[in-house]
C-alpha cells in the first residue's frame, strides 16, 4: 500500500515538473519569437531600404514619400514627455510613499491604499479623455496656447498615471528598511525629519531608483493617453505648450494606413524596435538597482 502511494506521489510531482517547465518553455519561446520577429521587421529599414542607421536616429526629416524616414523628432518627443513626467510625478510619488510609510496614521494609510489600487485599475483612455476634456481647455484658456495640446497636457497626465507605481514601490522601499536604522537615529537625538531626510532616504536610493526607472518605463511605453492631447505634429517641442508627437503616437497613427512592404511599414517597425531596446535597458538598470540594494 505504501509503494503504491510512493509511486503515485512519484507520478503526481513529475506531471507538475513537466507542466511548470511546458509553462516556462512557452514563455521562452513566446519571447523570442516576439523579439526575433520585430528585430527581422525592425531592421529591414536598413537592410532592405538602404536607409542608415545613424540617419534614421538623428534626422528630424520625416518624409517616407521621398525616401527618408528620420525619427529624430519622434524620440526627441519621447524623451521629453517622459522626462516632463519623471520630473513632476516622481517626487510627488516618492513624497507621498514617504507619508505612507513613516508619518501617515495607520487609518489613513489604510484609506488611500485602496484609492491608489484605483488609479492603477483605470484605463489608459479614461486618463486621456479627462486631460482631453478637462486639462486641455485649461492650459487653452490660461496660457498661450491657441489649441492646448502639447508637452505640457501630456507630461501632466504621464505624471498622474505614474504616481501608483512611484508611491508603491517607494513605501515598499522604505517598509523593507531594517528598523533599527530608524530606532537607532532617534535614539541619537535626531528628529523625525532628520532620519527622514539623512538617514532613511539615503539608505532607500537604490529601491527609489527602481521606482522611477519602473515609472520611466510606464511612461515610455504609454500611447492612447498622449495621443489624445499631445497633438500629434511632426516637430520638435517648441515649448511646453507646442504640440509635438512621440514613438508610439506616430507608429498608432500611421500603422493603419502602411503598405505591407513599404518604407512607412519598415519605418514604423524600427521606431518599435526602438522602443523595445530602450524597454530592455530599462529593465537591465532595474536589475543592477535591485543588485545594488541587496
Amino acid at each position: 500500500m505504501i509503494a503504491v502511494q510512493a509511486r503515485r506521489s512519484h507520478r503526481t510531482e513529475l506531471i507538475a515538473v513537466l507542466g511548470l517547465r511546458f509553462a516556462a518553455g512557452f514563455v521562452i519561446l513566446a519571447m523570442v519569437a516576439v523579439l526575433g520577429y520585430l528585430a527581422f521587421e525592425g531592421t529591414k529599414t536598413f537592410y532592405v531600404d538602404k536607409f542608415p542607421l545613424w540617419t534614421f536616429l538623428f534626422s528630424p526629416d520625416f518624409a517616407v514619400d521621398a525616401g527618408h524616414p528620420g525619427a529624430a523628432v519622434f524620440i526627441v518627443g519621447t524623451l521629453a514627455v517622459t522626462l516632463f513626467a519623471i520630473v513632476v510625478g516622481g517626487p510627488f510619488g516618492i513624497a507621498v510613499g514617504v507619508f505612507l510609510a513613516e508619518i501617515a496614521p495607520y487609518r489613513m494609510t489604510q484609506l488611500l491604499k485602496p484609492a491608489i489600487e484605483v488609479m492603477v485599475g483605470i484605463p489608459s483612455v479614461v486618463y486621456g479623455w479627462l486631460g482631453l476634456t478637462l486639462l486641455v481647455p485649461l492650459i487653452r484658456t490660461h496660457t498661450s496656447s491657441p489649441s492646448g495640446f502639447g508637452l505640457a497636457a501630456a507630461g501632466i497626465v504621464l505624471a498622474i498615471m505614474i504616481l501608483p507605481t512611484v508611491i508603491t514601490l517607494s513605501e515598499d522601499a522604505f517598509r523593507s528598511l531594517p528598523g533599527s536604522l530608524k530606532e537607532g537615529s532617534l535614539a541619537l537625538g535626531a528628529t523625525r525629519w532628520q532620519t527622514i531626510t539623512r538617514v532613511l532616504l539615503p539608505s532607500a536610493a537604490s529601491g527609489l531608483a527602481v521606482a522611477l526607472i519602473l515609472g520611466i518605463a510606464r511612461a515610455v511605453g504609454e500611447t492612447l493617453a498622449i495621443q489624445m492631447v499631445l497633438g500629434n505634429a511632426t516637430q520638435f517641442p517648441q515649448g511646453l505648450f507646442a504640440p509635438t508627437a512621440a514613438l508610439t503616437t506616430e507608429i498608432v497613427t500611421d500603422m493603419p494606413g502602411a503598405t505591407e512592404g513599404s518604407l512607412l511599414e519598415h519605418a514604423l517597425f524600427s521606431m518599435a524596435l526602438l522602443l523595445l531596446v530602450i524597454a530592455m535597458l530599462l529593465i537591465v538598470f532595474v536589475r543592477v538597482a535591485l543588485r545594488r540594494r541587496s
